[in-house]
C-alpha cells in the first residue's frame, strides 16, 4: 500500500516526499557505488517521487553509461536518492530508506530487501555475499 513519506539528507538542505510501498521489496546492491556508500533504496514510479528544496544544493555524479543520476547534497554529502532512467518500469527513484523521516525503527526493521549482484552485472540474481551490505 502507498503512503507518502517525507525524507530529507542529513543537514536538511534537499528535502523530498515519496509515495512508497513498504512492504515491497527494498534493494541493497555490491556494485561499485551502492557498496561503497551503503545505498539502500525503495522505488518510486515516475509522479511519485517529489523534490520539495534544494535542488541546486544537489550535486551529480554519473559513471559507467551515464544513464542513472546519483545525486548527493553539496553540505552534507548525504545521497538522498537517486534516478534511474532506463529501467524495466522507466525511469524511476530510488529513494534512500535512511533518509526518510517519518517512518519508525519498527517499520525499517520490517523492510523487505532483496538482494542484487551489480558487481557482476547479474541484476536478477543475488551475489553469493550478501549480509554485509
Amino acid at each position: 500500500m502507498l503512503k507518502t513519506y517525507n525524507g530529507s539528507c542529513h543537514c536538511g538542505a534537499v528535502r523530498f516526499e515519496a509515495e512508497l510501498d513498504l512492504t515491497q521489496s527494498s534493494y541493497r546492491c555490491n556494485c561499485s557505488i551502492c557498496r561503497r556508500n551503503r545505498f539502500w533504496p525503495a522505488v518510486a514510479k515516475d509522479g511519485q517521487f517529489r523534490l520539495i528544496s534544494g535542488a541546486e544544493m544537489l550535486t551529480e555524479y554519473l559513471f559507467n553509461t551515464r544513464k542513472n543520476q546519483h545525486v548527493f547534497c553539496k553540505v552534507c554529502g548525504v545521497r538522498p536518492f537517486g534516478v534511474g532512467n532506463e529501467t524495466p518500469i522507466g525511469k524511476m527513484y530510488g529513494v534512500n530508506i535512511g533518509c526518510l523521516e517519518n517512518v519508525t525503527e519498527e517499520e525499517l526493521s520490517r523492510i523487505p530487501i532483496t538482494y542484487v549482484d551489480g558487481m557482476n552485472d547479474r541484476w536478477q540474481q543475488a551475489p553469493q555475499y550478501f549480509s554485509h551490505l
